[in-house]
């Protein structure tokens, strides 16, 4: 393919290789498919010549990605230490290492080009890699050159996060464009053809540019509809054994091994000569994905699969070949006995190098077809399948695996796996929101164990109900089960389950603010890392950020130890405690006054939970409050939503946070009983459990605030009593102290006129208009004459309900600002610019930069055509 127009982007690649001798850089190359990126990487890389050593890896368009593809790549091209660890299967810890040796050792006299294309089909594991690169670029001098397709990056999609996690300071975005109308007239009357009609049908794309111009098509009447129609008629000119040839290659993704075509390199040549296929490595693949899948596309699905279980059948005598490729021909062959041995591999494989996801994606490919296994081994499977959905945050997943499992064992009369199963069903079903379930199976898993003898297992289960009654508050019981469990463990020497059990019982004092709780909490997660029990060291520093913002209300000191939880969690692949990380997060920023941050994790958490189960709660309620509190049409929506899901779980955890958010709203909607209610409901619920003030406290205050005039619980914490008793400037200190800018507002709002107007004043900073306008209505009924406007509800009266900080974020898009530029322009961190954009992409309904400012030149938004 020609590179035209791409020279600025070949000068900005070649200045990032010459400045990544001074600390290493990353180019972040994007673009549709077709757009020329490959051929961009690969021009850049001939440029290079001697000057730097090309370590070249690709992700590949499989059923279920490649576990570290790009990098298994690499480790084939450098041998040595890091082949080695791959082909072990070693843990991520020492691949890793072994890369960055790789990178940084005596070896190295050019400079290192790194090399991933497609990230776009990166497996987790490949993008844990990505991340651990990026943060330790800058010591090294090397070149990490990424490209993926940004039509293809959803709202969701987990290149996102990698790529929000790389420095910002380290990277450079190359963004292609399709080609203009001048360059394509120019090409098109080198061809002899019509301008016109070439631009209408490629659109600028160089790949459809250049396999137009090849075409006979347009010579008559008949052009083309699609890219089909340009590979399609260049294969029909093909002798029929080399078209047969490369409809083989066509179910191939990225590239046909050497092995696959080794008995015909006559046909192979033909294929070349023909246009349709080009030398890729040491095989052959077709010039670009967009041709492939046309071709794979066009067959029929009988020989399509007889296709693929002729690739199948070769590849499957190859030595050392990812089982992740044998997966995918097995699943598109129909040959269930192969995607069943192939599965189980693969999925063990990914296990161990800690892709969960594309783990439990392997393993439920694998249990599809588990009819053919005897009980006990598809019991084995289905729990593999089920803990590793569970690491993976696929709940539901787990949970319908683990009760599967269940039965069989219970068919086989295994009382120890049952009692297992049970144990996960309760703690899977917590994670999905069914508290009942939970509280049943863990009941009924300690009762089956207690009357078999296996101590280990007996000990866990103690442990679980600890766990248990740490989430529902029942923090006595969560100290005396832990102890129990914790004693039996240690007295068999399994650090797993003492570990389990001294967090839950830690966890619990912490609770209770008990000295020395944290400290204990600390020593577990690092003992936990240590050992490799990731979960259990998450949950260890997870569970100091959550007591630290919802029970003890130290609002700065959270604010660092979510840092740390969610930055762990996200290295480990824990999809589930990253999301229950971000909920904490999510509070912290509201209370913090990071209203927007708040917005976006909670966005975050509500995409990617669905709105449902025990993570959509916590953001549901607050993303309401804030909603409200900027007078938004959609807050009693989204607090309704989370109503719903409080209600089903119904503990206090979870019914607490939405009635605050209900009682706030109400009493700004003018409705004082129906916020008395909303409180009571929380109260009542709160009643249950004892040792939470702030908790209570809260609730309390919304009470009183809303006019009731009933008796109160006793033990409300001195900061929310302060306020009920009317000692408003005490309280704002006290929150102050603790890093609570808003509630600090809220009681400045009760003082004398200089205090209430600083209130005012930091609830139109945060763009509170709902929030403000009530406080100016008590300032007036107050005598307070002069009680300034505030500014007009831009949310609300927003055309796509953007916030104002999300609506100056869209105007710079539209204006072509680059995130770190946008950055730098606000006066913000580059992460909550991410945040932002994707609050905007979300709100927008579009799914990259490009389509929004589409949208916002078709709605005029975002600034559009304003003067600045």
């Amino acid at each position: 393919m020609k590179l035209w127009e791409r020279s600025a982007a070949l000068d900005l690649l070649d200045d990032l290789l010459r400045r990544s001798g001074d600390g290493g850089r990353v180019a972040v190359v994007s673009g549709e498919a077709g757009l020329g990126k490959s051929a961009l990487v690969a021009e850049f890389a001939r440029r290079c010549g001697s000057r730097a050593r090309i370590l070249w890896g690709a992700c590949d368009r499989l059923v279920t990605p490649r576990v570290l593809g790009p990098l298994q790549d690499i480790g084939r091209q450098t041998s040595g230490v890091l082949a080695a660890c791959l082909g072990a299967g070693a843990p991520q810890g020492e691949v890793f290492a072994a890369f960055l040796d790789e990178l940084s050792g005596p070896r190295q006299r050019v400079r290192p080009v790194v090399v991933v294309e497609d990230a776009h089909w990166a497996d987790e594991a490949t993008l844990d890699w990505l991340v651990f690169l990026g943060r330790r670029i800058d010591r090294v001098a090397a070149l990490l050159v990424l490209t993926y397709r940004d039509d293809e990056l959803g709202l969701e999609h987990p290149l996102r996060g990698a790529l929000a996690a790389l420095p910002s300071r380290a990277v450079d975005r190359i963004t292609l464009a399709s080609l203009s109308e001048a360059t394509v007239a120019e090409q098109a009357r080198l061809g002899g053809r019509d301008p016109a009609v070439v631009y209408r049908l490629t659109g600028g794309n160089p790949l459809l540019v250049t396999e137009l111009l090849k075409t006979d098509l347009l010579d008559g009447d008949a052009v083309p509809a699609a890219v089909q129609d340009l590979i399609l008629d260049r294969m029909r000119a093909l002798p029929a054994p080399a078209r047969e040839l490369a409809h083989l290659v066509s179910v191939v993704p990225t590239r046909a091994d050497a092995v696959l075509v080794a008995d015909a390199p006559d046909l192979v040549d033909k294929a070349i000569a023909g246009g349709v296929l080009v030398p890729s490595g040491e095989g052959v693949a077709f010039r670009h994905e967009l041709l492939r899948g046309a071709v794979e596309e066009a067959l029929s699905p009988a020989r399509r699969a007889a296709l693929h279980r002729r690739v199948l059948a070769v590849l499957a005598r190859v030595a050392g070949v990812d089982p992740g490729r044998l997966v995918h021909h097995a699943v598109h062959a129909g040959d269930s006995g192969a995607v069943l041995r192939y599965g189980q591999v693969a999925g063990a494989g990914a296990a161990r190098q800690g892709a969960h996801r594309e783990a439990a994606a392997h393993y439920r490919a694998a249990v599809g077809h588990a009819a053919q296994l005897a009980p006990a081994e598809r019991a084995a499977l289905l729990e593999e399948y089920a803990g590793q959905a569970y690491l993976a945050g696929l709940h539901d997943e787990g949970l319908r695996a683990r009760h599967a499992a269940l039965a069989l064992r219970e068919g086989l009369d295994q009382p120890e796996r049952v009692g297992e199963n049970l144990r996960w069903i309760s703690r899977l079903a917590w994670w999905t929101g069914d508290a009942t379930l939970a509280r049943q199976a863990a009941n009924r898993a300690a009762t089956v164990l207690e009357g078999h003898g296996d101590e280990q297992q007996l000990a866990t289960a103690y442990g679980n109900l600890a766990h248990l009654y740490c989430l529902t508050y029942e923090l006595d019981d969560a100290v005396a089960w832990g102890e129990r469990a914790r004693a039996r463990a240690e007295r068999l020497g399994d650090l797993d389950t003492a570990l389990y059990a001294m967090i839950s019982v830690n966890t619990a004092r912490l609770a209770l603010d008990a000295p020395g709780a944290r400290e204990a909490l600390e020593t577990a997660h690092h003992t936990a890392a240590a050992h490799g029990f990731a979960a259990h060291a998450s949950r260890a520093l997870g569970n100091i950020a959550g007591i630290l913002a919802d029970e003890l209300a130290r609002y700065t000191d959270a604010a660092a130890a979510v840092e740390s939880v969610y930055a762990y969690t996200v290295a480990q692949n824990l999809d589930g405690y990253a999301l229950f990380a971000l909920g904490i997060r999510t509070r912290i920023r509201l209370e913090r006054g990071d209203w927007d941050g708040a917005l976006a994790d909670a966005d975050e958490i509500i995409a990617r939970s669905s709105g449902v189960g025990v993570n959509a709660v916590l953001p549901l309620a607050l993303k309401g409050r804030i909603l409200a509190a900027r007078g938004h049409p959609d807050a009693l929506s989204t607090l309704d939503a989370g109503l719903r899901e409080a209600l089903r779980i119904n503990a206090v955890q979870f019914v607490a946070p939405v009635a605050d958010g209900r009682s706030e709203y109400f009493l700004w909607a003018g409705e004082p009983e129906r916020a008395q209610q909303e409180a009571l409901r929380g109260l009542e619920l709160a009643g249950t459990v004892v040792g939470q003030p702030f908790v209570t406290g809260r609730l309390a205050y919304r009470y009183r605030r809303a006019g009731g005039a009933g008796p109160l619980p006793d033990g409300i914490a001195r900061p929310y009593q302060l306020m009920i008793d009317g000692e408003w400037q005490q309280a704002a200190d006290e929150w102050e102290r603790r890093g609570a800018t808003y509630l600090r507002a809220e009681a400045l709002s009760a003082g004398d006129e200089p205090a209430a107007l600083e209130a005012l004043r930091r609830y139109n900073e945060l763009g509170a208009v709902w929030a403000a306008d009530h406080l100016r209505a008590q300032l007036r009924r107050r005598g307070i004459a002069k009680v300034p406007r505030g500014p007009r509800r831009a949310t609300a009266g927003h055309a796509a309900g953007l916030t104002p900080r999300q609506a100056d974020v869209l105007e710079l898009l539209v204006e072509g600002l680059s995130n770190a530029e946008i950055a730098a322009r606000l006066t913000l961190a580059a992460k909550t610019v991410d945040h932002h954009i994707s609050a905007v992409l979300a709100k927008l309904g579009v799914a990259n930069r490009a389509q929004a400012v589409a949208v916002a030149h078709r709605r005029n938004l975002g600034g559009v055509g304003k003067s600045r």
